[in-house]
C-alpha cells in the first residue's frame, strides 16, 4: 500500500464526486484507477459496456428497462 500524490484540484474533483456517489475519498478515488485501467486495457468497449461487464461479473443483475421508462 503506498500513497499517491495528486494535485489540489484533483482532490477537490474527487471529494465533490464522492460526496455524489456516496464513497469515501479514497473509494473514490479508487473507483477512478480503476475504471481508467479498465477503459484502457478496453479501448473499443463504452463506459457503460465496461460497468455492465463488471456487474455481470460481481453477480450483480440488474432489470432493464422498457423503453420510456427512463
Amino acid at each position: 500500500m503506498g500513497i499517491v500524490n495528486i494535485d489540489d484540484d484533483l482532490h477537490e474533483q474527487l471529494r465533490r464526486a464522492s460526496k455524489v456517489s456516496c464513497r469515501s475519498i479514497n473509494a473514490q478515488a479508487v473507483f477512478w484507477i480503476k475504471i481508467g485501467m479498465l477503459c484502457e486495457t478496453n479501448p473499443t468497449l463504452s463506459f457503460s459496456e465496461i460497468i455492465q461487464r463488471e456487474m455481470n461479473s460481481a453477480g450483480v443483475s440488474a432489470p432493464a428497462l422498457a423503453m420510456g421508462d427512463a
